[in-house]
């Protein structure tokens, strides 16, 4: 599923919450740090990570790209 973002980038917590895939920071938080989150095909533990158009998230059995809007 493609996503779009208003901005150059968006923090991979931030883009967690937008897509609805948790409830709250403190979740994204705890799901990211366990290695639940697949970035590019690589777990990704940092929840700062900054995600450009054309990242791939993966988390649980669903699938995203960051697009540009």
């Amino acid at each position: 599923m493609q996503v779009p973002i208003e901005t150059g980038y968006i923090k991979l917590d931030s883009f967690l919450k937008m897509i609805n895939a948790v409830g709250s920071g403190g979740e994204a938080k705890l799901v990211i740090s366990e290695g639940y989150v697949l970035v590019n095909g690589s777990a990704e533990i940092r929840r700062g990570r900054k995600l450009y158009p054309g990242d791939r998230v993966r988390f649980q059995a669903s699938e995203y790209e960051v697009k540009a809007a």
